[in-house]
C-alpha cells in the first residue's frame, strides 16, 4: 500500500518536468507510505513517476519503487497487492525470467513485458499504477475490478500530472481550483463523489477496472477490461447449471471463502482484523483463525453513547474473539477525541463523503497496536444480500411501477408535494416516489440518495444545479453501472442490486473511506469479500435470492458463529456522530459545524458542513 505520483509533459510545447513539482505531488502523500521514497525522471525529462512505501511484501530496500525494468525500457509506480503473485511468479519463471526482488510490484513489471495489457486480467488483488513504456513513449494507467484503490489524474492539454489521492494533485499550482458541478451535486444526491467525477473540473478518476493510455497527443479514453454487470450476467446463466449439477452449497461456499482469506494474507508483516459484532467480519475472523499460525490480532470500538443499546457491538464481539482464540483489544473512542481530530480527519478526507468516520477510528486503533495490514469484511452485503435495498428496491418497483409508466403523473406528483406544507418529519423523498420508484435506477436513488435532485437548488444554487444534473445525468449514471458493452447486463433483481450497490455505495463510498482513512494511519486495509474470483464463484449460487447468503457465511468457519451474532438484527458499523455534532464543546467548533435544521438527518447536516469546508484545509502532509 502506498501512493504513487507521475508528471508527463506530453505536449511538445509543455515545459519539462520540474523535479521539485513531482516531489511536492508525492510528498503530499507522505502517510500513505511512511517507510520510503523515491523518485525517476527521464533523461529527457518529460516525463517521471514518483513514490511514497509502505512496506508489506520485500520489505528490503531492493523493493523499492519507482521500479525500472533490467532494459530500462520500463518504469512503474504501483499501489496495492497482488494476491496471486507468487503464482504469476513461478510461471513467468518457467518461461525463462529471472527476478532480483520476492516483491509482487517486479512481478507486475516482468507481466507487462510478456502479455502488455492483456496481464490485468490475470492479476487478482488490489491495485493502481502508472506505468511508462519508453518503446511506446507512452504511460499506461490502470486499476484494479472493483476500484479498491485510487487513481486520479489532472490533464490541462499540455501535461499530465497523476496521484492517489484528489488533494496531492490539488497540492500542485498548476492543477486548476475550477469546481466541478457533477461532482458536488453527485455528492449532495449519494453522500459521496461518483466516479469519474471529482469536486474540480481537471480532476478525474480512472474508473475501476479500466485502464488508459496517455500519448503525445494525450490521454485517451478509459477502455474498460473488466465488467461487474457481465459478471453477474454471467452468473445467471450458470445459475441452473449449478442446482443442478448438485454439491453441499454450504461447503462450496466455504471452500470459496477460505481460499479468499488465504489470499488476502498474503504478507511479510503479520494482517490483523477489524471486528464488528456483525456477521461478515466475524465469519472472516473465523476462517482467518483456522488458516493462521498464531492468534489473530483483532480491535473493536466501542462508545460510550451506545452503550447498553443495539449499537453497542462490544460484548457480542468479544464473544465472537473468545470463540476464535485471536489478541482482541476494544478500543474506546469518546466526543472528546472526534472533536480533536476533525480537523485531522477533514485534511486526510480527499474527496467529501458522509461516511468514513468509523474507519478512521479503528484504523487508528489497529495502527496503536503496531498493525500495518488489517483485514475487514467490507463487502458481505453487497455479495450477499445484507441491505434492505433488496428487499426495498423490489418492493417500490411492484408498488410504484404502474403509476411510473403514465407520462407526467411522476413529476406533477412531485412538484405538488413540494409545494404544499406537508409534514416536518416526512421525508422529501416521498414526494419522488411515483416519479423514480417504479424503475430500478430510480428506486436505488431513493432508496441511496441523501438529497433529491429538486432539493439541490436551495443548496448549490439554481445555475451550478443545472450544470452539475446536466454533466451528471443521475438516473442515467445509475442505469449505466447495469450495462456492458459486450452484451446485456443481469436480469435479475438480485444481480441489479448487487451491482448497483458495489458499483455506486460500495465503490465510491466504502472503499474510498477505507483508503483515505486507513492510509491516514499508515494502515493498509484489506477486503477478501471485494474479490473477482470470491464473487464469480459465488454469484451463480446467490442470484436467485432463494438462499439466505449470510447464513450461509456465518456457517462458513468451524466452528460457524455464534447464534448471539446470527441472529442479530442488522446495525452496521456507526458511530455516535450524530450525538457528537449536537453536543460540540468549543465555541468556534460549533460555529464550524453551524446549526442543524430542525427534524433534519444527521448526515445531510455533515453533508452541508463537508461541502462548505471541503478546501479549507491545507492538504500538506510532509514526512521526512
Amino acid at each position: 500500500m502506498c501512493g504513487i505520483a507521475g508528471i508527463f509533459a506530453y505536449h511538445y510545447a509543455a515545459p519539462p518536468v520540474e523535479r521539485a513539482e513531482l516531489r511536492g505531488i508525492r510528498d503530499h502523500m507522505a502517510r500513505r507510505g511512511p517507510d520510503g521514497k523515491g523518485e525517476w525522471l527521464a533523461g529527457n525529462e518529460r516525463v517521471g513517476l514518483a513514490h511514497r512505501r509502505l512496506a508489506i511484501i520485500d520489505l528490503h530496500e531492493r523493493a523499492a519503487q519507482p521500479m525500472t525494468s533490467d532494459n530500462e525500457q520500463l518504469v512503474i509506480s504501483f499501489n496495492g497487492e497482488i494476491y496471486n503473485y507468487l503464482q504469476l511468479r513461478r510461471e513467468l519463471e518457467a518461461k525463462g525470467r529471472r527476478f532480483s526482488t520476492d516483491s509482487d510490484t517486479e512481478v507486475l513489471l516482468q507481466l507487462y513485458a510478456e502479455k502488455g495489457v492483456a496481464m490485468l486480467t490475470e492479476l487478482r488483488g488490489m491495485f493502481a499504477f502508472a506505468l511508462w513504456d519508453a518503446r511506446k513513449q507512452a504511460v499506461l494507467l490502470a486499476r484494479d475490478p472493483y476500484g479498491i484503490k485510487p487513481l486520479y489524474y489532472a490533464d490541462d492539454g499540455w501535461t499530465l500530472r497523476i496521484a492517489s489521492q484528489v488533494r496531492a494533485l490539488r497540492a500542485s499550482p498548476r492543477v486548476s481550483a475550477q469546481p466541478e458541478p457533477a461532482g458536488i451535486a453527485g455528492f449532495y444526491l449519494f453522500g459521496h463523489v461518483p466516479e469519474p467525477w471529482t469536486t474540480w473540473q481537471e480532476i478525474r478518476a480512472v474508473p475501476a477496472g479500466c485502464y488508459l493510455w496517455a500519448d503525445a497527443t494525450g490521454p485517451a479514453e478509459s477502455v474498460p477490461y473488466f465488467s461487474l454487470a457481465r459478471l453477474w450476467a454471467e452468473a445467471e446463466s450458470r445459475a441452473e447449471a449449478g442446482r443442478n449439477a448438485g454439491g453441499d452449497v454450504q461447503q462450496q461456499v466455504r471452500a470459496a471463502l477460505l481460499d479468499s482469506v488465504k489470499a488476502h494474507r498474503v504478507s511479510d508483516v503479520p494482517v490483523g482484523a477489524f471486528l464488528s459484532a456483525g456477521v461478515d467480519s466475524g465469519a472472516l475472523i473465523g476462517l482467518m483463525a483456522e488458516t493462521a499460525g498464531q492468534p489473530v490480532q483483532t480491535v473493536t470500538l466501542a462508545f460510550d453513547e451506545y452503550r447498553g443499546s443495539a449499537n453497542d457491538e462490544a460484548e457480542l464481539a468479544a464473544q465472537v474473539a473468545q470463540c476464535y482464540g485471536t489478541q482482541h483489544t476494544t478500543r474506546r473512542v469518546t466526543a472528546k477525541e472526534f472533536q480533536d481530530d476533525l480537523p485531522n480527519i477533514l485534511t486526510a478526507m480527499d474527496q467529501p463523503s458522509i461516511d468514513g468516520i468509523n474507519t478512521w477510528f479503528v484504523a487508528k486503533a489497529a495502527r496503536e497496536q503496531g498493525l500495518k495490514v488489517a483485514i475487514t469484511g467490507l463487502g458481505g452485503d453487497e455479495l450477499f444480500g445484507g441491505y434492505p435495498s433488496f428487499r426495498d428496491i423490489r418492493h417500490w418497483n411492484r408498488m410504484f411501477g404502474l403509476a411510473a409508466r403514465m407520462p407526467g403523473l411522476g413529476g406533477l406528483t412531485r412538484r405538488l408535494m413540494t409545494a404544499l406544507p406537508l409534514p416536518a418529519k416526512l421525508s422529501p423523498k416521498a414526494a419522488g416516489l411515483i416519479e423514480y420508484g417504479g424503475s430500478v435506477a430510480g428506486a436505488y436513488l431513493l432508496r441511496r440518495g441523501l438529497f433529491m435532485p429538486w432539493e439541490l437548488p436551495a443548496l448549490m444554487g439554481r445555475e451550478l444545479t443545472q450544470q452539475g444534473l446536466r454533466r451528471l445525468q443521475p438516473i442515467l449514471h445509475i442505469e449505466s453501472m447495469l450495462r456492458d458493452s459486450s452484451g446485456p447486463g443481469p436480469a435479475s433483481a438480485y444481480g441489479k442490486i448487487a451491482v448497483l450497490e458495489s458499483s455506486l455505495y460500495m465503490r465510491n463510498q466504502l472503499l474510498r473511506d477505507a483508503d483515505w482513512a486507513g492510509m491516514a494511519h499508515a494502515l493498509e486495509i484489506r477486503v477478501p469479500l471485494v474479490d473477482t474470483v470470491l464473487t464469480r464463484q459465488l454469484a451463480p449460487w446467490l442470484v436467485d435470492g432463494d438462499v439466505n447468503g449470510k447464513t450461509l457465511l456465518g456457517e462458513s468457519p468451524h466452528p460457524g458463529l455464534p447464534d448471539t451474532v446470527l441472529r442479530r438484527p442488522k446495525t452496521g458499523f456507526t458511530t455516535p456522530i450524530e450525538n457528537w455534532l449536537e453536543n460540540f464543546g468549543a465555541v468556534e467548533t460549533r460555529k464550524k459545524i453551524g446549526k442543524r435544521q430542525k427534524h433534519e438527518h444527521w448526515a445531510r447536516h455533515w453533508a452541508r458542513f463537508l461541502v462548505q469546508n471541503m478546501d479549507s484545509q491545507d492538504p500538506c502532509d510532509e514526512i521526512d
